[in-house]
């Protein structure tokens, strides 16, 4: 009897248990949907609003008895969408859906830059080359203290331990220094909608660089960019010169405070198109606004240019959407 009990005891030990089942990817891509649009700070608490949210159930055409998905699906299925491309892939399906609707301009666009803070804590900010034991040992080894007041830290001699991506930087003079990403967002004038976003190293000058490579994909795209507005930090020899290399003519504001003056002549301002541009070019602010208060684009949810890329695709993809919903005609 008690061989015969061990035996079965020792049979329910190896039994496997049943495997979690697939959840399919479109199901996934709209749940990041929802997560932009109702602002939930994070998967995890995404599922867990999904047990009882009647209204994310019936979006993703999940029955009321149905098992909700584990937090750890996103993660596990993220690299499977970064190989794929799925979010760049989608935010350029809704703007081809755009562009057949005749909202969007192919000729006049504006581009802007702002900061994405990075998941990492100035904390994190070492010297590089730094092994763990040249550090003292820490007071406390949850959240040690760090003393780096009268250090000289720069990126060349730095590096974040948290995500090696993300760059120490800040946004103006009396600006405090932070490690963050350069989000760049390209805006067509018609109506204001985002036709491409990107996001980069902040190196000070990845804002010139990324508006020049998105300005080059919306030719592959259809488009033909002939004027580009943009803040006088866009103000610089060498970009302006690369547009006009172009053949595409920079509507950027004048940089008249610097000691250098503006690369603008009478040649481009006189025009009225230019004054246009300038009125127009501050439509941008409303794709950062939405995207920070609700889109989660203050402070990165994720580590590295890849994933926080293509959370900015999903994010723009959702402004668009919303914008659309109030320009495209109700149905009869």
């Amino acid at each position: 009897m008690r061989s015969s009990r061990g035996s079965r005891r020792s049979s329910t030990r190896c039994t496997p248990t049943a495997a979690r089942p697939s959840v399919p990817p479109e199901r996934l891509l709209k749940a990041c949907l929802l997560i932009a649009l109702y602002s939930v700070r994070s998967e995890r608490q995404f599922c867990e609003q999904l047990d009882y949210n009647l209204l994310f159930r019936w979006f993703l055409d999940l029955g009321m008895h149905e098992a909700s998905f584990d937090a750890s699906t996103f993660a596990k299925n993220k690299d499977r969408l970064l190989r794929a491309d799925v979010a760049r892939r989608f935010f350029e399906g809704v703007v081809q859906q755009a562009k057949a609707a005749r909202l969007l301009s192919a000729e006049h666009f504006t581009v802007d830059g702002t900061l994405l803070e990075a998941w990492a804590s100035l904390k994190s900010f070492r010297p590089k080359g730094e092994r763990p034991e040249d550090r003292p040992p820490p007071d406390d080894p949850g959240n040690p203290t760090v003393n780096f007041h009268g250090e000289r830290r720069s990126n060349a001699t730095h590096a974040s331990l948290t995500d090696l991506d993300a760059l120490l930087t800040r946004k103006g003079k009396g600006k405090e220094a932070k490690l963050a990403f350069s989000l760049n967002v390209l805006m067509e004038n018609r109506h204001g909608l985002c036709v491409d976003v990107s996001v980069a190293r902040a190196t000070g000058h990845a804002e010139r660089e990324e508006a020049l490579r998105m300005v080059r994909r919306q030719r592959a795209n259809g488009f033909r960019p002939t004027t580009l507005g943009g803040d006088k930090a866009y103000d610089t020899a060498d970009y302006v010169a690369a547009l006009r290399a172009e053949g595409i003519t920079p509507h950027v504001a004048q940089n008249i405070t610097d000691r250098r003056g503006s690369n603008l002549n009478r040649r481009t301002t006189r025009h009225r198109g230019y004054e246009i541009s300038q009125r127009v070019r501050k439509r941008v602010e409303e794709i950062f606004g939405w995207g920070k208060t609700i889109g989660g684009w203050r402070k990165s949810r994720y580590r590295g240019v890849q994933r926080n890329g293509l959370w900015a695709y999903l994010v723009a993809a959702t402004y668009n959407l919303v914008r659309m919903a109030k320009l495209l005609p109700a149905p009869a």
